[in-house]
């Protein structure tokens, strides 16, 4: 089997420095200036066409031509990376995450990475495309929670049991001859459940992440600035919508976060305004407007207060 992780050894448009992922299909909706641009899940190099890829990281292969590995980039897939060496540094939304052997990096759809360079990556890649699994696996193994970190770090047994489940899904996965389409898809699903119910089960397991699923409070406010950050930065709104005194949501959100509400929706903006600076030709001014900034000064002097950086230097270091 090909390999399903890779980044090949030339600089520039096709790969980078060493291991990262096999190819991609062509880039998604939307050009320079529309948009965020996003690289689909690639189902026609899937074994039979299926929803899902696994095998070694190595060398050899790139999301897509148009994607340089060592640039942010984004897709519109889970990857799951389970180490076999390391250290390895992984940009997931603009933080840098440091794994080394026996750690998991799951990056979920819509957030942007980059790979290192000058790191190895060494191990077992899992890729899987969103509507693989129904609904309700969905739920049960938190593919969405985007508030749970990317780098997880299972102790002796997790990590044994959640390499045995990987293994058991790869056999299954390069399998095509045993079963009939139909049945190998099924097969597939139900082996790739059980890992990712392990996998879930690490997240949650976590201090931060048990806290932040016991705290109602803090879940909902997460949940409505999410849907809201791009028009609304109010706390007191916030507070009023949900039902609480500004007081108890100060509370939550700094016993989940360490933070103030405020801060986290500054967070919030920032993150989608890296976003679309990184990933788009759109004007200051429109990617202000996108955040909730109709006056691009405004925005301007509001990026540079929380990054340092004006956007037009964010943009310039990042090409």
């Amino acid at each position: 089997m090909a390999d399903a992780i890779t980044r090949n050894g030339a600089d520039g448009e096709g790969g980078t420095g060493r291991g990262t992922a096999r190819g991609a299909g062509s880039a998604g909706s939307g050009g320079a200036g529309e948009g965020i641009r996003t690289f689909p899940f690639p189902v026609d190099l899937s074994l039979g066409g299926v929803g899902l890829q696994i095998g070694p990281m190595g060398a050899g292969h790139t999301w897509h031509a148009e994607a340089p590995l060592h640039r942010v980039h984004r897709i519109d897939f889970h990857v799951v990376m389970l180490f076999s060496d390391g250290p390895v540094r992984h940009m997931v939304d603009f933080a840098e995450y440091r794994a080394t052997a026996g750690d998991v990096l799951w990056i979920r759809p819509g957030q942007v990475h980059r790979f290192s360079r000058a790191d190895e990556y060494r191990g077992t890649v899992l890729t899987m495309q969103p509507g693989f699994l129904p609904r309700a696996t969905v739920e049960a193994t938190g593919l969405y929670r985007y508030d749970l970190p990317p780098l997880l770090r299972p102790d002796a047994a997790q990590r044994d049991a959640l390499e045995a489940a990987l293994a058991q899904l790869r056999r299954e996965y390069e399998d095509t001859d045993t079963l009939p389409l139909s049945l190998h898809t099924a097969v597939l699903r139900h082996s790739l459940t059980a890992f990712l119910l392990r996998l879930a089960h690490l997240a949650a397991s976590s201090a931060e992440a048990a806290r932040q699923q016991a705290d109602t409070t803090f879940t909902l406010f997460r949940d409505a600035v999410e849907g809201g950050f791009t028009t609304n930065h109010s706390v007191s709104a916030y507070a009023d919508a949900l039902g609480y005194s500004r007081r108890t949501l100060v509370r939550a959100v700094r016993a989940a976060t360490g933070e103030t509400p405020k801060g986290f929706i500054d967070k919030r903006v920032i993150l989608e305004a890296k976003r679309l600076l990184a990933h788009t030709e759109l004007p200051i001014g429109r990617v202000g407007a996108a955040v909730g900034f109709p006056d691009a000064a405004n925005f301007s002097k509001f990026f540079q207060l929380h990054t340092g950086l004006t956007p037009v230097a964010f943009r310039a270091e990042l090409r």
